[in-house]
């Protein structure tokens, strides 16, 4: 008979249940009457799992470089910024708001047109992070993506007026006067909407095919008009020279004649002098010569030209 019972599941679990009831404390009363012990021990762990979520949901962590506001369903969102570290609030009516206040990158790409009609595209790169002290009217008006939704207006604004401003060439050699005044005007656009610019910066400018080919094309004739300038300089310097020395020689010749005319012994100076080099030349040649002292300008003793004219 036992082992009948031993293999009746309804009678198994009558058993399971007896031995429930010893290790609990119970009396094995009637049948559906709930153990003492089983509901204090669950009353006691539910007890302890409400305490515990209720630390839990009182307390929230601010991470390094996040500010936080909170949100309460009584009075709204409370203007007091909470720093890093944890902070306390009211389960259920208290909600905190975390804000990262570090400075982001942003770069917006703009097509824009300059004051020729030059279409230009540029890469603006901005540092931004809200105001701490404004975190509550951020969160009012824009929300948590302020920068999405601020960003890419105001930059797109700002870079067509002051590129307007310019020519396409000026926007190469004025470009520190661009990128100042597009980060002035940024500053005070931002202002606006409580956000703070760290830094702004022209990362890219880039011009239309065909104005760059019209700039290649400028550059090289201005290279061959340069060219040519210098050519045109070379053969005026070449003509002065030219002149220059003409002038030198028709002096030199008009001294030498008058030299001749006032001293006749000019002459045979330069005679002996000429006659002086031709013997140092064929001294040192290696040739044997048999040459007379009158072709060689060396019969010094024969009475020169200017000393017998008819000679």
């Amino acid at each position: 008979m036992s082992n009948q019972w031993s293999n009746d599941p309804q009678q198994q679990a009558k058993q399971a249940l007896r031995n429930l009831q010893r290790m609990f404390g119970g009396n094995g009363g009637g049948r559906g009457q709930a153990p003492k012990g089983a509901i204090g021990a669950a009353g006691l762990l539910a007890g302890l799992g409400a305490l515990a979520w209720a630390v839990s949901a009182s307390l929230y962590n601010v991470d390094g470089g996040h500010r936080a506001i909170k949100y309460s369903r009584i009075n709204g969102i409370g203007e007091q910024i909470y720093g890093e570290g944890t902070h306390v609030r009211l389960p259920w009516l208290e909600t905190p708001i975390v804000y990262d206040v570090r400075a982001k990158p942003t770069s917006i790409q703009s097509l824009t047109g300059t004051k020729d009609l030059q279409m230009v595209n540029i890469v603006c790169r901005v540092l931004s992070r809200p105001d701490q002290a404004r975190l509550a009217h951020i969160f009012r008006t824009l929300g948590t993506d302020y920068a999405e939704r601020v960003l890419p207006s105001i930059i797109n604004e700002v870079l067509k007026s002051v590129v307007a401003q310019f020519n396409a060439s000026q926007l190469i050699t004025q470009r520190d006067q661009v990128s100042r005044m597009i980060r002035d005007q940024l500053t005070r656009r931002a202002a606006v909407f409580a956000m703070v610019l760290d830094d702004v910066s022209l990362t890219h400018i880039t011009f239309s095919p065909e104005f760059a080919s019209a700039v290649e094309a400028k550059q090289i004739a201005q290279q061959d008009a340069q060219r040519a300038a210098f050519v045109v300089e070379r053969a005026k310097q070449e003509k002065q020279s030219t002149v220059v020395r003409a002038e030198g020689e028709a002096t030199s010749a008009m001294l030498i004649g008058e030299a001749i005319k006032s001293q006749p012994g000019f002459l045979e100076l330069r005679r002996i002098e000429t006659a002086r080099d031709i013997a140092h030349i064929l001294q040192g040649s290696g040739n044997r010569l048999v040459l007379d002292a009158g072709s060689l300008l060396l019969n010094v003793s024969e009475p020169s030209p200017v000393e017998n004219p008819r000679r």
